[in-house]
């Protein structure tokens, strides 16, 4: 039954490759965004714009005054009167004029009405001015790129390119000026053109700026400096520049996509391909055991060799627990066809009317019987043993000194002998060192051997013991099938094949080896050991 803690939660989560795509597209796409975000920018253009009317205006209107201070105007009727409360007490050489304007949507007012007729035509004292004031209007139009209306006491327009003779009284920001008092106001802009450019859409370029300036004489108001001009605008200069804009777009795509593209060569492709490998695995191909075609990272690449090092190690132990289960079969058939076939005889034999079996032949069944039997008990011990090989239990710290008295005891036949570094601890229990000796030992007594000798020294963080006995040896052409499982040559005396494929497989599963030696007389192996922390 599969634990439902250990099931991945089937839920929509987001690809890698999603993922990416959304974080190069943020980066993306933020300078562009924060284009439309600049309204703090947007107001320091327009306050900049009302900078320079004002400053532009202060000179046009310092002339104004200049010349109806002259006496180019005098005895003419001048406008209103600028109340005592709003003249400085005791006046001051210094009244700046500071920028106010913001871009908002409650401050831009309406495009701006058209002119009307006049109430009373100008006094022709101040139309002349306004003819001698009229090319500096244009001159400085032309470089300031500003509109300007020269207007007298009244609010009629008697200088600049058009409606002069018109009155622009009704206007908000000229009935201030009419009473002494500047404005400045934003008013909705009217584009020239039927198809606008790509900056009319912004709403900086979608407003003017206009400013009324009284021009005082005496205390009282001889007319009005009235300037109006669209302000700059990001857009606008991103317009200009267009060139260079789409080179500064082209500088953040590239390597965007540059970086797109490394994320899919080193995260993204690899990843993909070993989630394919994965399920190709799973499925029981083989020929998918192989590097893959880019690491990209070294992560990946740890990664990667991690899982055919694991997937070869499944492949591995498939395919022996296969073979495995060949041989057992294979070993069980025998001796379970011997009984079944001696415990039919003895029935046929009881079950006849006329017995014909002796004793002696009843017998020798039922010792064939128990040796089969005996034999299905020592092959089940030894699978028993390789499965306890195969996944150790615990780390212990088993020394020689003692799986060598064990020795002695189990195999009174055998003269065992022990020199060397025998009270050194090693990394495995001592109910599995005895596994390992007890193995070798019956091999050897197996073999026709009479003396055990066993050697061990220390090599670095190692335990190395020499195994070697003077029984018959192990003969050229089984020198390399000693250690796999069920191969034996004393199958008639009982042996199972099952050994030294145990030893290995404990010794394999401890981080030990085991190989066999060249020797003049019987037969030599040396195991290595890894010792315990303590000992190393």
């Amino acid at each position: 039954m599969i634990d439902a803690s250990a099931v991945t939660r089937q839920k929509w989560r987001p690809s890698l490759s999603l993922i990416v795509f959304l974080v190069l597209t943020a980066v993306l796409a933020l300078p562009l965004f924060s284009l439309y975000f600049l309204k703090v920018y947007q107001n320091e253009l327009i306050q900049q714009t009302e900078s320079e009317l004002i400053a532009q205006s202060a000179a046009l209107a310092a002339v104004f005054e200049r010349e109806i201070a002259t006496g180019a105007a005098q005895g003419v009727a001048l406008g209103a009167k600028i109340p005592p409360a709003a003249r400085p007490s005791p006046p001051e050489p210094y009244q700046p004029i500071w920028p106010r304007l913001e871009l908002a949507d409650q401050s831009v007012l309406p495009p701006r009405p058209d002119a009307l007729p006049a109430s009373r035509p100008a006094d022709p004292a101040f139309v002349a001015l306004g003819t001698r004031m009229a090319p500096d209007l244009v001159a400085t139009q032309n470089v300031t790129l500003a509109g300007f209306r020269l207007l007298d006491p009244n609010g009629v327009v008697i200088a600049g390119r058009q409606e002069v003779g018109l009155s622009l009284a009704h206007l908000q920001e000229v009935a201030e000026a009419l009473q002494g008092r500047f404005s400045a106001v934003l008013r909705a802009r009217i584009s020239k053109h039927d198809t606008p450019p790509l900056y009319s859409t912004s709403r900086g370029t979608g407003v003017r700026v206009f400013t009324a300036m009284p021009v005082i004489v005496h205390d009282q108001v001889a007319g009005v400096v009235y300037a109006s001009r669209t302000p700059s605008d990001v857009f606008k200069y991103l317009y200009e520049q267009r060139g260079r804009a789409v080179l500064a777009v082209l500088s953040m795509i590239v390597p965007t996509l540059l970086i797109g593209f490394l994320f899919h060569r080193t995260i993204t492709e690899p990843m993909r391909e070993l989630v394919e490998r994965t399920n190709l695995v799973g499925k029981g191909e083989r020929d998918v055991l192989r590097p893959l075609k880019r690491h990209g990272t070294s992560e990946f690449a740890r990664l990667s060799q991690s899982f055919l090092d694991m997937a070869r190690r499944l492949n591995t132990r498939s395919s022996f627990i296969s073979t495995f289960a060949t041989h057992v079969s294979h070993e069980l058939k025998s001796p379970l066809t011997s009984i079944q076939g001696a415990a039919e005889l003895l029935r046929d034999d009881i079950d006849a009317a006329t017995p014909v079996m002796s004793d002696k032949d009843k017998r020798k069944f039922l010792d064939n019987i128990i040796a089969d039997a005996d034999r299905l008990a020592k092959i089940s011990g030894r699978l028993r043993d390789f499965a306890r090989a195969e996944n150790p239990v615990a780390i212990g710290a088993a020394k020689l000194s003692v799986a060598t008295a064990g020795l002695r005891s189990s195999f009174t036949s055998l003269d065992v002998h022990a020199s060397g570094e025998l009270d050194t601890p090693m990394r495995i229990t001592e109910e599995n060192a005895a596994i390992i000796f007890s193995n070798l030992a019956d091999n050897a007594v197996r073999h026709g051997s009479s003396t055990l000798e066993i050697s061990a020294e220390r090599d670095g963080n190692m335990l190395r013991v020499k195994v070697a006995d003077n029984g018959e040896g192990v003969s050229l052409n089984n020198r390399a099938q000693i250690f796999d499982s069920f191969f034996t040559t004393r199958r008639d005396s009982g042996g199972t094949g099952m050994g030294l494929a145990i030893v290995r497989a404990m010794l394999d599963a401890h981080g030990g080896a085991i190989r066999l030696l060249q020797a003049e007389r019987g037969t030599a192996f040396e195991l290595t050991f890894p010792l315990t922390d303590a000992a190393s």
